[in-house]
């Protein structure tokens, strides 16, 4: 019997901070305004742009007060340039390393939504899909093929992306309260655990391997095990990897909107977001809000909290907001939900990739989200219009089977065939 699950340990962290009284703003000028005039009267540094949009990221002495001045120089708004950090864990429980690179996409959790039968109509040929994320193992076996050129917005800051601002939000769509459904429960779906022994006597190890892996944080690893999944379910497309997470888990709102406009202006036609923010971002909705302009589709995942709360960027109505179920369509005990919601798709036992060349099983809304974007990508490779609705109407209603949730999770369960029309 596979006994092999992922193990979680939730432990603190700490968020780094600036020099002592420098703080980072995001400040959004209007058309024809100049920067330079703004820096003097602020005495502020400039650390970055996305000039074609008029947005700055600037280091200050203190916060400034939207004013009359301010205005006068061009300001349209400001906000402090919020960061993400996470829990850490220790000790993940891997599957294997010797596997057929593609084994992972006959899983339950693919088959249930028919993946595996949508991509003999439709595999998302032509598309791009971009995933913004942590850094992903390029030199996994599993992902040969399927990545296309991305930008690692962490290295290309440098020893400066760690000197963040106090933290008012969540990275990875999680809370300290659990992570990957796991906390300190040992149990795998019968069906998964089905699917791990039928395949074991062929390739998968029967047991925990020696070498467990420790990783920095929960952000360790997970670029490449959403990237996996979008490979899995749309195997055509390409993934365009763009890192604005570093191996602690750390990002800033700034290099969020500024990845969401490289990838657009970069040939993406789907974005995922396996990331979460307690508060808004008027950058980031406004960076979200030109890739739609753009006929981009965008999926999020809507947390890991059991909460009805919001979460951001999934809860913007131009996200695809996407909850978590098992293999019985029921609401994973860890999901968000609400009526920001618009679908659900498997998220607990998901088999993806890792790096290193592993294979690991995990949970969380993180792994819905991507399954949703290859299922955009697949119907994307069929046309070029009205992905979004094809996605959100193409599932299947779960109303009857969580009456505790009724009407609070979304239109329902993805099912690609039905998504693409067949």
């Amino acid at each position: 019997m596979i006994c092999a699950i992922l193990l979680i340990a939730i432990m603190g962290s700490t968020v780094g901070a600036e020099a002592a009284g420098d703080i980072r703003i995001i400040v959004k000028l209007r058309t024809g305004a100049l920067i330079g005039p703004l820096l003097t009267f602020l005495g502020a540094d400039l650390l970055d742009s996305i000039p074609s949009v008029n947005l700055y990221l600037l280091r200050v002495p203190l916060v400034p007060v939207l004013s009359f001045t301010l205005s006068l120089l061009g300001v349209a708004y400001i906000e402090t340039d919020t960061t993400m950090d996470n829990p850490t864990f220790r000790n993940l429980g891997l599957l294997t390393s010797v596997a057929p690179p593609d084994f992972y996409r006959l899983q339950p959790a693919l088959t249930l939504i028919r993946a595996d039968k949508a991509v003999d109509y439709y595999a998302g040929y032509g598309v791009i899909v971009a995933d913004i994320n942590s850094a992903t193992d390029s030199s996994h076996p599993a992902l040969q093929g399927h990545l296309v050129g991305g930008f690692d917005f962490v290295q290309a800051q440098g020893p400066t992306y760690a000197l963040l601002n106090q933290s008012a939000s969540n990275f990875l769509d999680q809370t300290a309260s659990s992570f990957l459904d796991q906390s300190g429960s040992t149990s795998v779906d019968p069906a998964t655990a089905a699917f791990l022994t039928q395949t074991a006597s062929n390739f998968l190890d029967d047991r925990l391997p020696t070498g467990l892996i420790t990783g920095p944080s929960v952000a360790y690893g997970h670029g490449t095990m959403v990237a996996g999944l979008i490979a899995a379910v749309a195997p055509l497309a390409m993934i365009m990897p763009l890192r604005v997470f570093d191996d602690n888990g750390r990002a800033d709102v700034f290099t969020i909107a500024k990845a969401t406009y490289y990838a657009v202006s970069h040939g993406a036609q789907v974005i995922n977001m396996s990331f979460g923010m307690n508060t808004r971002s008027r950058s980031v909705q406004d960076a979200i809000t030109a890739a739609v302009s753009a006929n981009v589709t965008i999926t999020g995942s809507a947390g890991n909290a059991n909460s009805e709360v919001p979460q951001y960027p999934a809860a913007y109505p131009q996200v695809i907001s996407t909850g978590a179920t098992d293999l019985y369509d029921k609401k994973a005990k860890f999901s968000n939900f609400g009526t920001f919601l618009d679908v659900t798709a498997p998220g607990v036992n998901i088999i993806s990739t890792y790096p290193g060349g592993y294979y690991v099983l995990a949970s969380g809304t993180s792994f819905s989200a991507p399954i949703v974007a290859g299922g955009a990508a697949l119907v994307r490779s069929k046309q070029a219009t009205g992905v979004r609705d094809a996605v959100v109407n193409g599932t299947i209603n779960i109303d009857m089977l969580n009456p505790a949730y009724y009407g609070k999770l979304g239109k329902g369960r993805v099912d690609e065939i039905t998504a693409i029309g067949q």
